[in-house]
């Protein structure tokens, strides 16, 4: 049965450039791959020959024979030695994570060349209220990073070019040393493992295939992050060379000290002073929530250090479960600034006490005291 065209199996011209051959077999590999039809016997064919088309079209060598005798420069006695079809699904048994890896590694510069570098991940801290972890915000940043140059589009070539197969490892990208007994290989020293080398450098990149620009993005913070969270934007990071993908970009997120809230987990604390009186006789106070204002009944003979459980008032985690709680910590306050008047009364309330040690009216205080004397009454004995 007579092959097909390999441009036509393509989809491209017999003009088209490597970049546009290399775009048509990522779309047809992806379609017809045995991964995405399996058991469907004529989509296994059709990925063979857009394979088989890709590797022809794609060699300087190949593909100058190709035009020159069509499919018999590689049958049995021509440039191919034994024929292409050898290493396909029936001649050599290539099993598919093998060709999984051929549809993405010849892509971008796979086979026996060194694959071309992925752009780097890229970091940015954001720094953010505890109101704007809470409740979500949407903030725009601008990043300073490398991308793909819209001139060559990553090719590093000149427009109107493309670049040209090493004459020193002749695309393989790697090169053998002898050294004594042994042979060594190893990234080739003209293109750098690249297998290919910029003949006319592109004028906007200079033969990089990519530029140095900042871009704004609009970046949504979704509700609950907490400090040490990262929000990852993919392929926002720096272009990658001779058109690979681009890397992530990471934004990490610390949320400010509050004045008032502490976050701990999925709840919130907070410290309320009250004074004398209202730990001694109890009563209501107002105590702040992220959401307003909310009152507080304090009992009588509260103690310093006691926390109030508001159920609901805390934090629902980005991470999802239920909202967290907001944990009211009393704080008794010492009065200052007494006058004579105020500092009479609270002698008298002392001695109606029975002095500091007051068993019935400071229980803490007096077990203090009683286990001090027994401590230095064991002392002395």
């Amino acid at each position: 049965m007579a092959k097909s065209d390999y441009y036509e199996i393509l989809g491209v011209s017999k003009s088209a450039d490597e970049r546009e051959i290399k775009k048509a077999y990522k779309r047809l590999a992806m379609k017809f791959h045995p991964d995405r039809n399996p058991g469907d016997k004529e989509a296994e064919a059709k990925f063979k020959e857009v394979k088989e088309a890709y590797e022809i079209l794609t060699d300087a060598q190949k593909r100058a024979a190709y035009d020159q005798y069509g499919h018999a420069a590689f049958e049995q006695g021509g440039m191919g030695g034994g024929g292409f079809g050898g290493g396909g699904f029936g001649g050599g048994g290539a099993d598919f994570s093998d060709i999984f890896g051929d549809v993405f590694g010849d892509i971008f510069g796979g086979g026996r060349r060194q694959r071309a570098a992925r752009g780097a991940d890229l970091r940015y801290n954001m720094e953010l209220t505890l109101e704007e972890a809470v409740r979500g915000v949407t903030k725009e940043i601008r990043i300073p990073t490398l991308q793909e140059c819209e001139v060559c589009h990553g090719s590093g070539a000149k427009s109107g070019t493309q670049p040209q197969t090493c004459p020193t490892c002749h695309g393989a990208g790697q090169v053998q040393m002898r050294q004594g007994f042994f042979t060594v290989q190893q990234a080739c020293p003209t293109c750098h493992g690249r297998g290919s080398v910029i003949k006319d450098p592109c004028n906007a990149c200079h033969g990089h295939g990519r530029v140095e620009k900042s871009k704004t993005l609009s970046v949504k913070i979704p509700a609950g992050v907490d400090t040490g969270d990262r929000i990852r934007l993919s392929g926002e990071g720096e272009a990658g060379e001779q058109g690979a993908p681009a890397g992530d970009l990471y934004v990490q997120v610390s949320v400010k000290k509050h004045p008032i809230f502490e976050r701990e987990d999925n709840n919130l604390y907070c410290e309320v002073p009250i004074n004398f009186a209202m730990a001694a006789l109890g009563g209501e106070i107002e105590v702040p929530t992220l959401d307003g204002r909310v009152k507080l009944k304090v009992p009588a003979e509260t103690q310093t250090g006691k926390l109030f459980r508001m159920r609901g008032k805390g934090v629902k985690s980005v991470r999802g479960g239920a909202v967290g709680d907001l944990l009211c910590r009393v704080v008794v306050e010492t009065p200052v600034n007494l006058n004579e008047k105020q500092k009479k009364l609270l002698r008298d309330l002392e001695e109606s006490f029975g002095g500091p040690t007051g068993e019935n009216n400071s229980p803490r205080s007096k077990s203090f005291f009683d286990g001090v004397k027994k401590f230095f009454d064991d002392l002395t004995r």
